[in-house]
């Protein structure tokens, strides 16, 4: 259990997808990430020629498509993955130096799944508190922009993500976890961006997210969430 496929699903991530490779490259070792895998769904901006530029002088990372939605794409990258730890990671978050190591060191524990602690590049107070909140191991303070790993013999026997699902694939699939008992919080930062946030108004995007919760709380179906999601909220 040393070795790591660090999968990214990307939509029109030019913005982001260069400095996220390097950042990788830069804060893990060598002999531990297996393979860094974009799945890209059809974007229309510079995203997949900036990964092929990057894979010319990095062989571990490679550019797998996949039609769109993250699910997908997200089981894409699981299927042609070889590490033995699947490492799934939104385009616009970067995770702690020695992530690699620091995943390893829980599966060696027996914590076959889980994430980062995670924080927001915003100092907006609510944002600094639902970050604080995700040190807490409860799948209320989950979603995933915090990453998640998992080893890829628990991910297979889960049977993947669930690609009814256009939105909220992240979190159906972590219940499944915490549902089985197996997750943990690593106590270190992970970054993500802010921008849906900022694009949306903070309290009307909390507010939809909140929605959403609720909605499948009392049974709503994957394609009415999608369908909510495309109504009032801006990518």
């Amino acid at each position: 259990m040393n070795k790591i496929s660090i999968i990214i699903p990307t939509l029109n991530e030019a913005e982001n997808i260069t400095q996220l490779l390097q950042h990788l490259t830069n804060n893990a070792s060598t002999t531990k990430v297996q393979e860094i895998l974009v799945i890209d769904c059809g974007s229309d901006d510079d995203t997949q020629q900036l990964v092929l530029e990057l894979a010319h002088t990095n062989n571990k990372i490679k550019l797998l498509h996949s039609e769109r939605g993250r699910a997908k794409q997200m089981n894409i990258g699981a299927q042609n993955a070889q590490g033995e730890i699947l490492y799934f990671l939104h385009a616009d978050t970067f995770p702690p130096k020695a992530f690699d190591q620091l995943i390893i060191n829980e599966v060696s524990k027996n914590n076959l799944a889980g994430c980062f602690r995670m924080k927001f590049n915003s100092k907006h107070w609510w944002l600094l508190l639902a970050g604080w909140l995700t040190k807490f191991n409860n799948k209320a303070c989950r979603g995933g922009d915090q990453s998640l790993f998992i080893t890829q013999k628990l991910f297979q026997k889960l049977n993947g993500f669930d690609e009814k699902f256009t939105v909220y694939e992240d979190q159906d699939f972590i219940n499944k976890l915490y549902n089985i008992g197996q997750f943990t919080v690593i106590q270190k930062w992970i970054t993500t961006s802010a921008r849906r946030y900022e694009s949306n108004g903070i309290w009307k995007l909390q507010y939809h997210f909140w929605t959403i919760y609720i909605k499948k709380f009392f049974g709503a179906s994957a394609d009415d969430l999608y369908a909510y999601y495309l109504k009032n909220i801006k990518d």
